[in-house]
């Protein structure tokens, strides 16, 4: 399985989406007349994270899996992204801090070779969370177990908690890059 060509696009393609999304909100609160640096400290529960953790957390999953996959630590510097997510409560950042962090994680993603961490798909794994477990499995089952669901459940989580506060965010804006797809003469009127 080429896994580069299958986990960097997708997760290009959302972040972008993120991205975006992100904008629409800056720009819905200043219509209502309100920061929005506010709407990183919501949340869609009481006990998950906010909108700053969840940024934080997509970037960080986005990244990770290129290190796993080639067999090298994942870097102090991503893991601290990791861990302002966890600390998001006291230290919510601002929208500005939230979108550079999406701009470099597209930017390590795009400067990566198309086959950059390809040949991990058979390399064990061992994925040793905070709480103590520990997951072993191929590269290939990480990816598709463990980083392609972790990155959607944040970003989803991400995607609700602004939708759930207001801001005018649908479907087109979570599968934006369908549109490359579509068949021309197929959009529905009206």
């Amino acid at each position: 399985m080429q896994l580069t060509r299958l986990l960097v696009p997708t997760f290009v393609q959302t972040l972008k989406s993120l991205s975006t999304w992100l904008d629409k909100a800056a720009a819905h609160q200043k219509e209502q007349g309100a920061q929005p640096d506010a709407l990183m400290t919501l949340r869609l529960a009481a006990d998950m994270y906010p909108l700053a953790a969840q940024v934080r957390f997509v970037c960080f999953q986005a990244q990770e899996p290129v290190y796993r996959l080639r067999g090298e630590d994942v870097p102090q510097t991503l893991r601290n992204v990791r861990e302002e997510g966890w600390k998001s409560n006291e230290h919510p950042g601002s929208f500005d801090d939230a979108r550079a962090r999406i701009a470099d994680a597209i930017a390590f993603l795009s400067g990566l070779a198309p086959d950059a961490f390809d040949a991990g798909s058979e390399s064990k794994i061992a994925l040793d969370l905070p709480n103590g477990i520990i997951f072993d499995m191929t590269g290939e089952h990480y990816a598709r177990d463990w980083a392609l669901p972790q990155f959607y459940f944040h970003a989803v989580t991400a995607y609700a908690i602004l939708r759930n506060h207001g801001v005018p965010l649908g479907k087109p804006d979570y599968i934006a890059h369908m549109f490359a797809y579509m068949r021309p003469g197929t959009l529905p009127k009206g």
